[in-house]
């Protein structure tokens, strides 16, 4: 094999479609965090890009409405970073939580991303053999998520805090009302 076909190999590589979304997104995991802020990086993570259009994972589906409402804003700063930004950007907290990767942003050095790998607790790999121990899981895991949350003044649930600034209350106690 001549370096001459393995130049025409790479060349062809990297004219596909494919290669070059991927080039793409590489740049925008680059400069995600100072597009969007480190506060807003932290609750988002670009999972890939298809069609010129951005799909960004989000911790709760509050971050990816109020990322929906900003997405211009978004799209304006990325433009601003990079020659060729997408044309859109979707928000969804479908891809959030993936068990063998994690995107974390490095607030130090906004210009590097770096891939943390995460390994999840034996407890958490090996499927509960009886409803009680998978319920027991489920009500501690909840618990854990919302210890931090602040409560309604109404029924003293944790709720998070955008609905108390929104409602005075909870959605549920909202909803009775």
């Amino acid at each position: 094999m001549s370096f001459r076909s393995l130049d025409k190999l790479l060349s062809a590589l990297e004219n596909q479609a494919q290669f070059k979304e991927l080039q793409q997104f590489q740049r925008i995991l680059d400069c995600w965090t100072e597009a969007v802020g480190a506060a807003v990086a932290s609750h988002s993570r670009p999972v890939g890009i298809a069609r010129d259009v951005l799909w960004v994972a989000t911790s709760s589906s509050a971050w990816s409405q109020t990322l929906t409402l900003e997405r211009s804003r978004i799209l304006k700063k990325l433009n601003a970073l990079l020659p060729d930004a997408p044309i859109d950007i979707r928000f969804s907290p479908a891809q959030w939580r993936d068990a063998s990767t994690q995107y974390t942003p490095d607030i130090e050095n906004t210009s590097k991303r770096s891939l943390q790998t995460t390994s999840l607790p034996a407890a958490k790999r090996e499927p509960a053999k009886d409803p009680q121990t998978a319920f027991a899981r489920w009500a501690q895991t909840l618990q854990k998520r919302s210890q931090h949350l602040p409560l309604c003044p109404r029924c003293q649930c944790p709720t998070p805090a955008a609905e108390i600034e929104r409602w005075g209350i909870c959605a549920f106690c909202n909803s009775k009302s």
